[in-house]
């Protein structure tokens, strides 16, 4: 185990080649959140900065617990060799889209119909360990389900889906957005 206080170029090119990343937070008296993320949306903007594009799902854990407690952590881990975890802990803020900011943010990203927000981490310090515990394993295909069913949505009734969802399931706020970004057009 090591710890480091920034990212380096090895840590940049281990996170570039991963296809999947876990996201942890947690708020006084709320559950602890961990969820998988995909889809190329992580990018290192800096040596203590991250970011990664957050499509509607079923709920909005992460978002709550970062305006309640701030805290936030991420792992990526090697399923080949060489066998690797890494974690970056941080505090992040979420940026909605249609609020400022996020147009800047989004222009690191793909264009990916469903995006809500962008989660913008600053990075207190890192950890490396073995990964020895962790299986082999080989991707077969990203999925692309979410997009799908976010893109034959109409605009108008994908926001007022998301309009009342505006607790976590512990009942913490919820910031909705209320506009798609620019990049989100229905398609024909």
């Amino acid at each position: 185990m090591e710890f480091f206080r920034a990212l380096g170029d090895k840590h940049r090119a281990f996170i570039a080649r991963q296809p999947m990343f876990f996201v942890a937070t947690a708020a006084e008296g709320a559950r602890i959140n961990l969820s998988p993320k995909g889809m190329d949306s992580f990018r290192v903007l800096g040596p203590n900065r991250v970011a990664y594009l957050d499509l509607g799902g079923s709920g909005n854990e992460t978002q709550a617990h970062l305006a309640a407690d701030g805290r936030i952590t991420i792992m990526f881990c090697a399923f080949d060799n060489p066998a690797l975890i890494l974690r970056l802990y941080g505090t992040g803020r979420f940026v909605i889209a249609g609020e400022p900011g996020f147009d800047d943010l989004a222009q690191h990203f793909p264009r990916l119909p469903g995006a809500r927000q962008i989660f913008d981490i600053t990075v207190d310090s890192l950890q490396t360990s073995c990964g020895w515990g962790v299986p082999h394993m080989t991707l077969d295909r990203p999925r692309d389900t979410l997009v799908k069913y976010h893109a034959q949505q109409e605009p108008a009734a994908r926001l007022a889906k998301i309009a009342d969802r505006t607790t976590s399931i512990d009942g913490l706020p919820v910031r909705v957005q209320a506009v798609l970004p620019s990049f989100d057009a229905p398609s024909a």
